[in-house]
């Protein structure tokens, strides 16, 4: 019978590979793989719900189709009435994300 690993190494595991997945991605985002690069992100979102690892707020991906988002690569940035608006150039999807906080400061 074999037995099961703590939660706290079940959780570092699956933020490195969630970690490790997203940044290959984003590689294959830049050598033009889009579909190399969308599966990698599923992989991830698999790991994350699997594990109970949120996925970090840093690494953006599109909701729709699952690309790594990357400004100047393949979705276009803009800022208006204070946010952020990222939309994909894969499949027209707008992520809007607020600043006022920002702003304040």
């Amino acid at each position: 019978m074999s037995r099961r690993p703590p939660n706290a190494t079940i959780h570092e595991i699956g933020a490195e590979r969630i970690d490790r997945l997203l940044t290959m991605s984003e590689e294959a985002v830049r050598i033009g793989r889009e579909d190399r690069a969308r599966r990698y992100v599923d992989i991830a979102r698999a790991v994350s719900g699997k594990t109970r690892v949120k996925i970090p707020k840093d690494r953006k991906y599109c909701k729709n189709c699952h690309i790594p988002m990357m400004p100047g690569v393949n979705c276009t940035v803009r800022l208006s009435n204070h946010k952020v608006c990222m939309r994909c150039d894969a499949c027209g999807e707008v992520r809007r994300i607020p600043y006022i906080r920002e702003q304040r400061t």
